[in-house]
């Protein structure tokens, strides 16, 4: 299968800044790839290095078998992080516009920009200003306005941010299928739980460098379990006897459960049968890594004080989380 897009050796920097460092990406077409990793870790510098809204300082770019996407700019739909419209012009003038500057017109066009207003709960916003919508709304038309062509490359740059848990999932089913009608998605988001949700190969990039570019698959079973979840039988029941226990790195309190980490070589199988034996159990199961999860553990690997690092790594990830959530407060 031929690659969609394809980077080599791409190397990008700000002043005394590496943005992006010899970085090669190749996405087959057909694939959902997600860009995940902190803020300022790179990821909105490389797609726009290959929406050639940037250029890089060295390496090569190829985008649907093209040089540069400007010469396939008709195929491909785009949903930059910084949402922008043409605040005076009306809701479906804006999608019509848009629709022919993409080559995508006809006496069918209007009925077409109707419903997808329509499928995305904005009938009846038509003949608003795109200034009068809330910035959710505004968030839901210029997803209508990067997919309205049907394009074979799909490329969200952030897309979830500033939308509630409802319009979230509704976004997210109208991505995937923008997947099954064939088009290769590339996303990009700093929550990782969304990634997981969606993609079916990852790359992690932290401070310009990839440090994972793997399938879900193949993650899962490359990076072993290291956490149990531990519901004890009685809701007061102590937790010393399960911190004392071989092979328990640390025990915290995650709602109705403990979560028991294991240190590196801890057999789970084996602990699990001590925790029951220490404290009786109403429930206990082992924690798959989640990308979260496996995200520190490469970054903090060989660092010299790996808790320390661990922690403000994992505060790091909520803290963008949490300005996440703000912002779709905001836009309520």
């Amino acid at each position: 299968m031929p690659d969609a897009v394809v980077l080599r050796g791409v190397t990008k920097t700000f002043g005394p800044k590496v943005a992006v460092r010899d970085l090669d990406l190749s996405v087959p077409e057909g694939a959902i790839y997600g860009f995940i990793g902190p803020n300022g870790a790179g990821k909105t510098t490389t797609i726009r290095i290959i929406m050639s809204i940037l250029f890089p300082d060295r390496g090569e770019i190829s985008v649907l078998g093209r040089s540069s996407a400007l010469e396939a700019k008709d195929r491909i739909g785009y949903l930059p992080e910084e949402r922008g419209m043409y605040k005076k012009m009306r809701v479906g003038s804006f999608l019509s516009y848009i629709s022919k500057l993409k080559g995508c017109e006809g006496p069918d066009l209007p009925r077409k920009v109707r419903g997808w207003l329509e499928r995305v709960g904005l009938a009846g916003e038509e003949r608003k200003r795109c200034e009068e919508l809330s910035k959710g709304m505004q968030q839901k038309v210029q997803f209508i306005a990067a997919i309205i062509h049907e394009p074979d490359l799909l490329i969200l740059d952030e897309p979830f941010s500033g939308l509630d848990p409802i319009n979230m999932r509704l976004l997210r089913e109208l991505v995937l299928e923008q997947h099954r009608r064939g088009a290769t998605l590339l996303f990009s988001t700093h929550v990782m739980v969304q990634a997981e949700k969606i993609c079916d190969h990852v790359v992690m990039i932290n401070d310009g460098d990839k440090v994972l570019d793997a399938t879900l698959g193949e993650i899962r079973g490359r990076f072993d379990p290291r956490s149990l979840e531990f519901e004890p039988l009685q809701a007061d029941a102590a937790a010393e006897p399960l911190r004392s226990l071989p092979g328990v790195e640390s025990v915290t309190r995650d709602g109705t459960f403990w979560l028991l980490r294991l240190a590196e070589g801890a057999e789970p199988a084996t602990t699990m049968r001590a925790a029951v034996a220490a404290v009786p159990a109403a429930r206990v199961e082992i924690r798959r890594p989640t990308l979260e999860d496996v995200f520190v553990e490469i970054v903090t690997k060989g660092a010299g004080t790996p808790i320390e690092k661990t922690a403000d790594l994992r505060q790091s990830l909520r803290d963008d989380a949490s300005e996440q959530s703000r912002g779709r407060a905001a836009t309520a």
